[in-house]
């Protein structure tokens, strides 16, 4: 087990290639933790982005990490809150607490309504959230990446009354990493060999709410076909399931390719919004990237216009820096490189003795990398002289503190660190 959750851990970084890597658009709003929202068995953390301008009746996305992230990681990592800005939805933000890192999806009280586990504090934090904003119970959505898509497909299952649609990136489906024992991680599932007919899995969802008989929530499905930790296989299977929910065939009403090397397929319509939409990306990994975009056209809210004006006029979320740190800086820089690409480990501390209100941190990469994606902070550009800028709730760092960020990049034969590195302008010392 521990092997696999590894596993899933070095795959934190599949989400959101290219979110990261500008900087986010001019806002005032900020991500928000939460702290009492309701029922809350396994004490998982709420963090919520409210953009400044919030349509009447709003939408509320929640989107759910990965295996070793985090609820503000995701949100740095992703394109939701800025779509939030121009559509005048909310996101909610949940983060797991236990020590792996990943959600429950697998015991037997996450895999019924109210069970308890993690999917009754998500509920709270919908529930939370429609009171505090008026949302509108009928645009309510879930989203997520590998452990996060495992949730999704477990809360549609869960709750068919709540979402509304759900978009579901490099997962499994419902209840395919059910387990009896304790563990976290189901290998048979993972690998693609769990296989059930489309009326088998269809009965797993059903039976997570006996006796539900309303409407059941639409489903996005992408998955990459070199998918070496949720295996391939799985995004056949969920097929399966989610259509004989809908109780449609396995066969497509309508085929493109949206882009290339990507096949999409729709279940039960041709539009946009069809029961059940599928994206096959030929080549991609598990390392597969986020289209938030596309995500926010499935479920309908692509042509919200928010109705509450800003009372003046929008700052920048993060000034950026035009004064040195008033003090030292120190950075600590960790690669773990395989074949043509590598993931950083960055932290950046403030030795000096007094805050450092808002930060650019400057290197240059060597010859060969290429940033693919990035966390907890905005990289530009992706090669050569890079600069890295803090994000909403990073660009403090009070003396003695630390700030962690990281990056995804390809490479093609050098796996070096950058020889050296500026904070706003000064150098730092490195180890």
């Amino acid at each position: 087990m521990k092997t696999k959750l590894l596993c899933a851990l070095a795959a934190a970084a599949l989400a959101a290639t290219a979110a990261v890597i500008l900087a986010a658009p001019a806002s005032a709003a900020t991500l928000t933790e939460v702290t009492s929202f309701g029922t809350n068995p396994s004490n998982i953390r709420m963090h919520l982005y409210v953009p400044d301008r919030v349509a009447t009746r709003p939408a509320v996305v929640v989107a759910v990490h990965y295996c070793g992230g985090s609820g503000p990681g995701f949100h740095s990592q992703t394109g939701y809150a800025s779509l939030a800005d121009r559509y005048g939805f909310i996101v909610i933000y949940p983060s797991v607490t236990r020590s792996s890192g990943c959600w429950d999806v697998s015991s037997p009280s996450a895999l019924r309504r109210g069970g308890g586990s993690d999917p009754v504090g998500i509920a709270s934090m919908v529930s939370y959230t429609q009171q505090r904003y008026n949302a509108d119970p009928d645009r309510i959505f879930v989203t997520g990446s590998s452990s996060g898509a495992m949730m999704t497909n477990v809360l549609l299952a869960d709750y068919p009354d709540v979402f509304k649609a759900g978009a579901s990136f490099a997962g499994v489906p419902f209840a395919c990493f059910a387990t009896t024992n304790g563990s976290e991680w189901n290998s048979t599932c993972s690998s693609g060999q769990l296989v059930k007919t489309p009326q088998e899995w269809g009965d797993l969802v059903r039976n997570a709410y006996p006796g539900y008989t309303g409407p059941r929530p639409r489903m996005q499905i992408w998955h990459g076909t070199n998918d070496d930790t949720l295996r391939y296989p799985n995004f056949g299977e969920q097929i399966k399931q989610w259509t004989n929910v809908h109780g449609l065939t396995q066969t497509p009403s309508f085929t493109d390719t949206p882009q290339s090397g990507y096949t999409r397929t729709r279940y039960g319509g041709t539009g946009g919004m069809a029961p059940v939409e599928a994206i096959s990306m030929q080549g991609v990994t598990h390392n597969l990237p986020i289209d938030a975009a596309q995500v926010i056209r499935f479920f309908g809210l692509d042509s919200t216009t928010p109705t509450t004006a800003p009372t003046s006029p929008l700052p920048t979320t993060t000034p950026p820096p035009t004064t040195a740190p008033p003090g030292g800086c120190r950075v600590t820089y960790a690669v773990n490189a395989w074949n043509t690409g590598l993931t950083t480990a960055i932290t950046l501390t403030n030795t000096g003795g007094a805050a450092i209100n808002g930060w650019s941190l400057a290197f240059t990469l060597p010859g060969g990398q290429t940033i693919t994606n990035g966390w907890n902070a905005a990289y530009s550009p992706n090669s050569g002289v890079v600069t890295a800028r803090n994000v909403s709730y990073n660009g403090t760092i009070a003396p003695n503190a630390s700030v962690g960020i990281g990056f995804q990049a390809t490479h093609t034969g050098n796996t070096a660190r950058p020889p050296s590195f500026t904070l706003n302008g000064s150098a730092c010392t490195t180890s």
